[in-house]
Formats: structure tokens, C-alpha cells, sequence
């Protein structure tokens, strides 16, 4: 992998990951498109430079999040059954459902028609999005972290989870995408730290590939920065239509062209 192969996949990270488009998916079809072979340290860098996107988060609202001790306290209620699943379901996460590329358009192309069809029957019914943050209940937390670990499946979005269900919820669309960034940080830190232990004691790691490690954290946490502002500025007048179109979209050419390159 190059240099400019790392830079890539840390702006295609850090724009993807608090959107509902899922960055994992995004990561991997992106590093077969750059022509990257996928070896341990492929896998161990697509999870190292989520951390660079989670500093984003402790950037931009960490003052705001950890005056919040009520909202913290929920934070941690959501985290645990993700938390469990993710521990229980690991290898058949890695050995099942990152290993079909079918499977994760599939589920990218399902994600955008739920977006859409969630959208117009909110129009349709007037379906009220007016509850603050401060309104969510424990078990409502603990509903958002079960519906988290839809996650698991490449191509659903962790954001796209937690936001849609909260939306559906009664929750102002700019708060639910506020909450799946607060809950990103222990889920994301988790997974990763997770995952870096049953990867790294595998294989060694070259002073070259520290470099593409620290190139693609920094270029990570500099786009989710951008993009965590300009999202939460665009969910308070827009609706998650113009995702799901992106889906349906994006995905269908990614079949097509496995279709007819196989």
C-alpha cells in the first residue's frame, strides 16, 4: 500500500464513518478498487484509523458530552449489548459476513430502500421528530444498542442504525445523529482495541507501515471532523433521503460490477 493508497482510505474513513453510508463497507470495496491485496495489516489499518475519527468526536464535542453525566449514563446502557454481541458473534462476523461481497451490497442496497420507505411514510403520516436528547430513556438506550449491533453486517452503518431508529422514536434527527457520535466513542474504541488484539499478535509491523498507520489516523480525524459539523448542520432540514438514493445507487453499480467482472 502507498502513501497516497493510506491518504485515500483515511478520507474516505473519516467522511464515512458518522454518516449513514457505512465506512466499513466504503473501506473495503475502495481497497479493491485501489488494487490493494487484503492481508492482516489491511484489516488491523481499516480499524486503526477509526480511531482517528473517534478523536474527531472527543474534538469536536467532548466538553459538551462529559458535562452531560445523565447522557453518558445512557451512553453506557446502549454500549453494553452491543458490547456482548459483538464479543459472542466475532468470528462469524469475520469469517461469514466480511466474506461475501454479494451479502454487503445487498444489505447496503436494502439500507437505502428502508431509508427512502421510512421517509415517505413519516411524510405520509406526519410523523412528529421533535424530542430532544434529554428525553431518552434507559431502555430506550438499550433498545438503540441491540439495533447497534445490526453494525455487524457490512454495508448497515452503525450511524445509520442508531439514527433511524431514533428518528422513528420521535427524536429530532440532528440529536439522534449527536447520540451515535457520543456512542461511537466506547463502541468504536471497543471494537477496535477488540480486534487489535487478535490481529496484531499475528504478524509484525515494519517502521513503513507505522508511517501509514499515523498518516491515515491523522487524515481520518481531520475529514471526520469536517464531515461531523456539516451533518449535524444538515439533518435539521433535511431528511435521510438523499442517503438512501446513494445507497440504492452506489450499491447497484458495485453489483453490476461484480456481475461482470466474475
Amino acid at each position: 500500500m502507498t502513501i497516497i493508497q493510506t491518504i485515500i482510505l483515511g478520507i474516505i474513513e473519516g467522511i464515512t464513518e458518522f454518516v449513514p453510508i457505512s465506512s466499513t463497507f466504503h473501506l473495503i470495496f475502495s481497497a479493491k478498487i485501489l488494487g490493494i491485496a487484503e492481508n492482516e495489516f489491511i484489516k488491523l489499518f481499516e480499524v486503526f484509523i477509526q480511531s482517528g475519527a473517534i478523536l474527531a468526536v472527543v474534538f469536536v464535542f467532548g466538553k459538551r458530552a462529559i458535562r452531560d453525566v445523565d447522557l453518558l449514563k445512557k451512553t453506557f446502557v446502549a454500549f453494553l449489548p452491543t458490547a456482548v454481541l459483538g464479543v459472542i458473534l466475532y468470528k462469524t462476523i469475520k469469517n461469514t459476513f466480511f466474506e461475501s461481497d454479494y451479502l454487503m451490497a445487498g444489505v447496503f442496497i436494502f439500507v437505502g430502500f428502508l431509508f427512502l420507505i421510512f421517509e415517505w411514510t413519516a411524510k405520509k403520516h406526519n410523523h412528529k421528530t421533535e424530542k430532544g436528547i434529554e428525553g431518552l430513556t434507559y431502555p430506550q438506550a438499550f433498545l438503540i444498542g441491540i439495533l447497534q449491533a445490526l453494525s455487524f453486517l457490512p454495508g448497515f452503518s452503525r450511524a445509520g442504525a442508531i439514527i433511524l431508529s431514533m428518528v422513528i422514536l420521535g427524536y429530532k434527527r440532528a440529536d439522534s445523529a449527536y447520540f451515535s457520535f457520543v456512542l461511537a466513542v466506547p463502541t468504536m474504541l471497543g471494537a477496535g482495541f477488540f480486534d487489535f488484539i487478535k490481529t496484531y499478535s499475528s504478524f509484525g509491523i515494519s517502521p513503513d507501515q507505522y508511517l501509514q498507520l499515523s498518516a491515515g489516523f491523522i487524515v481520518s480525524f481531520i475529514f471526520a471532523a469536517l464531515t461531523i459539523k456539516w451533518f449535524i448542520s444538515y439533518l435539521q432540514k433535511h431528511t435521510l433521503n438523499i442517503f438512501g438514493i446513494y445507497r440504492i445507487i452506489a450499491g447497484t453499480l458495485i453489483v453490476l460490477s461484480l456481475l461482470i467482472l466474475r
